[in-house]
């Protein structure tokens, strides 16, 4: 009967599951290309420092390391959650334990891990609620964020909580046993405190402790892809998908590239008859149909974690941009037009990304100093999608500030940015 309830609820979370991602795979199809995917080498190199050794978290060096501890806890303690849902179906208890010395390793991680972690999540959530840390506190963050960022530190608690529980009552139950596997070096030395307890009662907590921690883990996965926390899944992606070009290298626009090119060279017969049927693209970003994949999986990536809002010079000298900001509403406005566009490519609410959720006073703010974009830790490029979206503004509503769109006058009338003839640009030496 425990093993029917058990493969019940793993099915009916593999199928939530499954929907929550095809409904994200669905969006993906609605976006447009970014650029290709090459140097793999370069990629999987990238990866393992960044995703993996946390590297740019270690910058602020106290909350970094108890970041990279959460993140590699998790990494240790996913091996434990397999085996419990080997277990689950097949009936067994520590299905794993053949492999020896190896188990016992990770099980001794897993166990010092699941105590550090609640330490570290405590931690988490003493600083959200009670410490004036800025970067938490955005006004880019609505209350949803914040209740968002405490339901899933409170998930993750207790699935600590429940896995040590789990630990103490099977050495307390079978740490005499001859088929006694793995090592727990923490719960061996809590457990004597419930030794007085009948055998009957240490089963009924191990139980207890086993059912909520994976019927937990169960239910945080379907409750991720709506959350923040989806990061889980896509950090590792969206860092091995990272542009590989140096900050602050604009990507050329691969439309105004062939015209240049025409126009240099008349004579060539660069794609002229390919693309005379092509669809016209937009010049940059204006709504939800004009986002990359690279856009959609930034916003799926952002852990919302303010670091790169916190050393924006724009907002740090009260301007109205926080990089930050900008991913929360890509994935706001792509729930919200995403599903309208699958069922009809021309649907249109009579709003736009560019002024109802982002501000054009925001997305002139921005220097392009990418200073947000090297402290992140998960290798978003805010400022090429800030470009884009002033590519639309310049491009095709010719709405700029009013000093840049003189730097524009001046380059068509004069050759270049100053307002003074190629014949008088040098007079200035003369004086």
């Amino acid at each position: 009967m425990r093993e029917i309830i058990f493969i019940v609820l793993l099915v009916i979370t593999i199928v939530i599951f499954f929907y929550s991602i095809s409904r994200i795979i669905a969006f993906f199809k609605l976006t447009k290309p970014a650029y290709p995917v090459k140097e793999f080498g370069k990629r999987i190199k990238l990866t393992i420092t960044n995703a993996f050794f946390q590297e740019r978290i270690f910058r602020n060096p106290i909350a970094g390391f108890m970041h990279a501890i959460v993140f590699w806890g998790f990494c240790v303690i996913l091996i434990g959650s397999i085996e419990i849902v080997i277990d689950g179906v097949s009936g067994l208890e520590r299905s794993l334990g053949f492999l020896g010395v190896f188990y016992d390793i990770i099980m001794a991680l897993g166990d010092i891990s699941a105590y550090v972690i609640a330490l570290f999540i405590v931690i988490f959530i003493i600083r959200r609620a009670f410490l004036d840390i800025p970067r938490l506190h955005g006004k880019e963050l609505s209350d949803k964020n914040h209740k968002d960022a405490y339901l899933a530190l409170t998930f993750i608690l207790i699935l600590m909580v429940s896995l040590a529980g789990v630990n103490i009552f099977y050495v307390l139950m079978h740490g005499n046993d001859a088929n006694f596997v793995g090592r727990y070096p923490v719960s061996d030395i809590i457990s004597p405190v419930f030794a007085g307890l009948s055998y009957e009662t240490m089963h009924i907590i191990h139980e207890i402790n086993w059912w909520a921690h994976i019927v937990l883990i169960f239910i945080f996965a379907n409750v991720l892809p709506y959350s923040k926390h989806f990061h889980i899944f896509m950090s590792i992606p969206n860092v091995f998908f990272s542009r590989l070009t140096p900050l602050g290298k604009l990507a050329n626009m691969e439309s105004v590239t062939k015209e240049v090119k025409m126009m240099l060279n008349p004579e060539t017969t660069y794609s002229a008859d390919a693309n005379q049927s092509a669809e016209i693209s937009r010049f940059g970003i204006l709504d939800a149909e004009d986002f990359t994949w690279k856009n959609y999986i930034d916003s799926l990536a952002c852990t919302q974690c303010g670091r790169c809002t916190s050393v924006c010079p724009a907002n740090i000298t009260g301007k109205e941009l926080s990089p930050r900001k900008l991913f929360i509403e890509i994935r706001k406005r792509m729930k919200e037009k995403a599903p309208h566009l699958i069922k009809d490519k021309n649907f249109s609410d009579n709003k736009s990304f560019i002024r109802e959720y982002i501000k054009e006073e925001e997305i002139w703010a921005c220097t392009t100093c990418n200073a947000c974009a090297k402290e992140c830790p998960l290798n978003i490029d805010h400022p090429a999608f800030i470009i884009d979206m002033r590519r639309y503004l310049a491009m095709e509503e010719g709405s700029a500030p009013a000093p840049i769109n003189s730097i524009f006058a001046n380059i068509e009338n004069n050759g270049a940015p100053w307002q003074y003839s190629n014949e008088d640009r040098l007079k200035w030496t003369e004086a």
